[in-house]
């Protein structure tokens, strides 16, 4: 698929994957803030919401069949653009239909963006050593990510305080940088990725080709989670990881808004915040793969995950902004710290055939979770309180463990390294 050496992917893998999340820093919370200081109310923004993980439920699969089938480069093209659109509608909704355009576009970028890059950097790891884990270089990419997000986050929060458009909200500058920084990306993607074409045809036969394999992609990885209780049980994982991630990123700037009394002081000290909480995701990304090279891939993605929904728990008992933060940081970082061992069980579950759709399943169970979750808990936030509903939202998260089972009992009665690529890649053998 590539000429590119294992080393040299790996570095454009880092390379795009620090240019792709640098640009999200800034507007860690913004969004929501933005919507909250033009008149919705926390129903509207959780509801608007939802317009996002719809588009990933009805595009995730199809895309990741296109990207499975045509190629991971165009789809990254596609989605590089798409994101660019949405940026500038986020800039300037004022209605909730508005903002549900803009979240509609920025799902449909995150289907078209998922699971490609990884795709393209682990299958062209597999051509030169088949079937090898990649878990350390998802550890070093969570930790430039959590460093390219946390420097994003640090200037946006510099940029709020800073406020240099007065006849502008001070909300609003941070969204401008995303969007010039998402053109980077673009042109970023185009330089450096390389892929051989699928076939030699042209683009026309190359789509043509790719329209009649994609459902057959779909259907194998549908089939493949239907037959294989490991995968399964890890896309499960995404249900119950989102409702506390919907806490610590949606709810976590509305109820530091409340506690400061104003959105453009809780912009502010999200800058910071975020910046802080992303240093501390690299750091437990960090950790989180040491601790598999130690314990094992599943220990260390149960043990992360439990802690993540504990600390989502701790955000809602809190009582004060320093208290509240404080809380957020320690979350973050387990939030790192979970990520290398459980995508390093899903790339052990997966082929170069199936691969960006299997990364695809996970991310569209936790977009559709998201959907269905976040008006439930705006709900329950406007007939109790945001701290609350963040409690529940963590304890929640927190009983998604068992979804490790199947992969804990396989790996105590299978060593790892009988646990091949070739080994489960058939739906009939898993």
């Amino acid at each position: 698929m590539t000429t590119l050496s294992p080393t040299a992917a790996k570095r454009v893998f880092l390379i795009l994957s620090t240019t792709r999340w640098l640009p999200v820093g800034f507007v860690v919370g913004i969004f929501t803030l933005v919507a909250r200081e033009r008149g919705l109310t926390v129903q509207q923004i959780t509801l608007y919401m939802t317009a996002q993980g719809i588009m990933v439920f009805l595009l995730e699969l199809p895309t990741s069949g296109f990207a499975d089938a045509l190629g991971r480069r165009p789809l990254l093209l596609v989605a590089g653009m798409v994101n660019i659109g949405a940026g500038v509608a986020f800039l300037f909704a004022h209605s909730f239909w508005q903002f549900a355009l803009s979240a509609g576009l920025m799902g449909v970028y995150r289907a078209l963006d998922s699971g490609p890059l990884e795709a393209w950097y682990v299958d062209t790891v597999h051509e030169r050593e088949p079937g090898a884990d990649v878990h350390r270089a998802m550890s070093a990419q969570g930790v430039l990510v959590g460093l390219g997000m946390g420097g994003g986050a640090l200037v946006s929060g510099g940029l709020v305080a800073w406020h240099p458009f007065r006849d502008s909200s001070a909300l609003l500058l941070p969204i401008q940088v995303f969007v010039a920084l998402c053109v980077v990306h673009l042109v970023a993607t185009s330089v450096l990725l390389r892929e051989t074409p699928r076939s030699d045809d042209g683009m026309r036969a190359r789509l043509a080709d790719s329209v009649r394999e994609t459902p057959v992609v779909v259907r194998d990885g549908i089939r493949l989670v239907t037959r294989n209780r490991v995968l399964a049980g890890l896309v499960a994982v995404e249900l119950f990881w989102v409702i506390g991630m919907m806490a610590y990123e949606t709810l976590m700037p509305l109820r530091l808004s409340d506690l400061l009394g104003s959105e453009a002081r809780a912009g502010a000290w999200m800058g910071p915040a975020a910046a802080g909480g992303w240093a501390l995701f690299s750091v437990g990304s960090w950790l989180g793969g040491r601790a598999a090279d130690r314990f094992g891939l599943v220990p260390a993605a149960v043990l992360g995950r439990v802690l993540n929904g504990l600390g989502v728990v701790a955000m809602g008992l809190v009582l004060g902004p320093a208290a509240l933060i404080a809380a957020y940081l320690v979350t973050y970082s387990l939030h790192g710290a979970a990520s290398p061992a459980y995508m390093g069980l899903m790339h052990r579950e997966a082929s170069a055939k199936n691969r960006a759709t299997i990364l695809s399943l996970g991310s569209l169970v936790m977009q559709a979770g998201g959907a269905v979750t976040g008006p439930l808990l705006g709900l329950l936030a406007a007939q109790t309180s945001i701290a609350t509903a963040m409690v529940v939202a963590g304890a929640i998260s927190t009983v998604g463990f068992v979804c490790f089972l199947p992969a804990w009992r396989r790996g105590r009665s299978q060593p790892v390294e009988d646990l091949a690529v070739e080994d489960v890649e058939d739906p009939a053998t898993a």
